[in-house]
C-alpha cells in the first residue's frame, strides 16, 4: 500500500473551510437549514460543483438533481468507485449531517489531485438530493431516483410543506427533468459500481460514551413505522364508573405500550437487534377533558432492526398484544397500516476491510449498528458492495448542536482515503 493517505493535513483544512462555507450560507434561526430542492441545498451543490471546476473533475447532473464529480481513472472500462452523501439538511439542523460525506470525498479528490497521481478506476463523490424526509414525505427520494426506484406518483402526491409546492414542481424549477424520473429512468447502473463508500457522522452518542473518534458500520437498521393507530374505547363519567365497566382507551394504550417496551427487553437480553419508538401518543383535546374517561388515543410507533425477521416477528406479536388488550379492556386497539423499510446491507468484504485498516493506521474505532437511515441502504439493496464510516459527533443530529471536532473527521477521512486507494489498487 502506498502512502497517499498519510498526509492529509492540507486536505483536512481545506474541509474545514467548505464546512464553514456552507454553515454561513445557510445558517438560520438556530442551525442551519438547506431544504431539499431548495436555495440551502443549491447553494451546497454549487460550493461541490465549483470546488470540482477548481480540481478539474468531470461533472454530471441527473434527471432528479444529484451530483456526481469524477476523477477520471486510467481505465474507464471499469466500474467506478463511489463514495458521497446527501446535502440537505432537516429545518434548523446541524452542519454535518449528510454533508461531511460529500465533503470528505472532494477532500480525498483534492488529495489524488495534488498528489499528482492518477487512479485505475473512475473515482465519483455523489452529492445526493433530498434524504432527509422533512421536506417531502418519501425516503431516500434522489438515490432511489439515481436507480429507478422512486413511485412515479412521489413527485405529484408529495408535496413541501413551506412552499405548498410539490417534488415534481420543486424538481421542474431547479431545471432537472422530473418527467424522466417519473418513466423510472436509471440514472445509475449498478454494475457499473464497484463500490460505495459513505463517511456521516454518528447520529447518536454511542461513539462519544465510548471516547472513540470512528465507528464502523455492521447494517443500517430497517424500520417498522405505524403512523396512524388508533384505540377506540368508550368514553364515561370520570366519577361514576367503576373501574370494571371503563373502557379506557389511555390505560389500554399505556399497557400496549409497557408489552412492547418488554418486547424490547426480551430481545436485547436474547441479543438481537432491536430499537422502538412511540413516537406520537395523545387524545382528542378538543373533546377529552379531565372528568372524562378518555375514549380515543392515537399513536404512531417507530420499530428498527438490522434484520427483517425479527421486524416481521414483531409486527406479528404487537397483533397478537393488540387483540388481548383489546378483548380484556373492551376497547379496539388497530394499528393500522405500516411501511417495511428493508435493512441496508453491509458488505461483509469492505467491512471487514475498513475494520484491519483502522488497525493498521491506529485508529482507534468501533463496529456499532447504524440506527438511522442513509442512502448507503439504497446502493447496498441494489447490489452494490457498501459500507460505511461513523465520525463522532457530539449532541446527536437533527438539532442546530452538531459538533463534530475536526480531528475526529480527519481520522475518518484518513480510513476513507486508505480504503478507496486499496481498492483501486487491487
Amino acid at each position: 500500500m502506498s502512502n497517499l493517505h498519510s498526509d492529509l493535513e492540507a486536505e483536512t483544512a481545506l474541509a474545514g473551510q467548505w464546512f464553514d462555507h456552507l454553515r454561513t450560507h445557510s445558517r438560520g434561526r438556530l442551525g442551519v437549514t438547506r431544504a431539499s430542492y431548495g436555495d440551502g441545498e443549491q447553494m451546497a451543490h454549487d460550493l461541490m460543483q465549483a470546488i470540482g471546476r477548481t480540481l478539474g473533475l468531470e461533472q454530471r447532473i441527473d434527471a432528479a438533481g444529484n451530483l456526481y464529480l469524477t476523477l477520471p481513472g486510467r481505465d474507464r472500462g471499469l466500474p467506478a468507485i463511489m463514495t458521497g452523501s446527501h446535502l440537505d439538511s432537516v429545518p434548523e439542523g446541524g452542519n454535518y449531517d449528510g454533508a461531511a460525506g460529500v465533503v470528505a470525498g472532494m477532500a480525498m479528490l483534492a488529495r489524488w489531485r495534488r498528489a499528482g497521481r492518477q487512479p485505475l478506476h473512475d473515482i465519483t463523490v455523489m452529492g445526493v438530493r433530498a434524504e432527509e424526509l422533512s421536506w417531502f414525505p418519501a425516503p431516500y427520494i434522489g438515490s432511489r431516483a439515481a436507480f429507478g426506484l422512486l413511485e412515479p406518483e412521489a413527485l405529484d402526491s408529495c408535496m413541501r410543506p413551506d412552499s405548498g409546492r410539490t417534488l415534481a414542481q420543486h424538481m421542474a424549477e431547479r431545471g432537472f427533468q422530473p418527467e424522466r424520473i417519473r418513466a423510472r429512468e436509471k440514472q445509475l447502473d449498478p454494475a457499473r459500481i464497484a463500490c460505495f463508500l459513505e463517511l456521516h457522522i454518528e447520529q447518536g452518542p454511542v461513539l462519544v460514551r465510548k471516547g472513540l473518534p470512528v465507528g464502523i458500520v455492521t447494517g443500517i437498521r430497517g424500520n417498522l413505522r405505524y403512523r396512524d393507530c388508533h384505540i377506540a374505547g368508550r368514553y364515561g363519567h370520570a366519577g361514576a364508573e367503576p373501574r370494571e365497566a371503563r373502557q379506557d382507551a389511555v390505560l389500554a394504550g399505556v399497557e400496549f405500550v409497557g408489552r412492547l417496551e418488554q418486547l424490547w427487553l426480551a430481545h436485547e437480553a436474547a441479543g438481537k437487534d432491536l430499537v422502538a419508538t412511540v413516537g406520537q401518543f395523545h387524545t382528542d383535546t378538543a373533546v377529552h377533558t379531565m372528568t372524562k374517561i378518555p375514549g380515543e388515543v392515537w399513536f404512531s410507533m417507530d420499530i428498527r432492526s438490522e434484520d427483517n425477521d425479527v421486524l416481521r416477528a414483531i409486527d406479528r406479536e404487537l397483533r397478537t398484544i393488540a387483540a388481548e388488550i383489546g378483548a380484556r379492556r373492551g376497547v379496539t386497539i388497530d394499528l393500522g397500516a405500516c411501511t417495511n423499510a428493508l435493512p441496508g446491507p453491509i458488505d461483509r468484504d469492505h467491512r471487514a476491510r475498513l475494520e484491519r485498516l483502522a488497525c493498521e493506521l491506529g485508529i482507534a474505532a468501533m463496529p456499532m449498528a447504524s440506527g438511522a437511515g442513509h442512502d448507503s441502504a439504497v446502493f447496498g439493496t441494489q447490489g452494490v458492495p457498501t459500507a460505511m464510516i461513523f465520525v463522532r459527533n457530539e449532541h446527536g443530529s437533527h438539532n442546530p448542536d452538531e459538533a463534530m471536532d475536526l480531528a475526529d473527521f480527519a481520522q475518518g477521512l484518513r480510513l476513507l482515503v486508505a480504503a478507496v486507494e486499496e481498492i483501486d489498487e487491487a
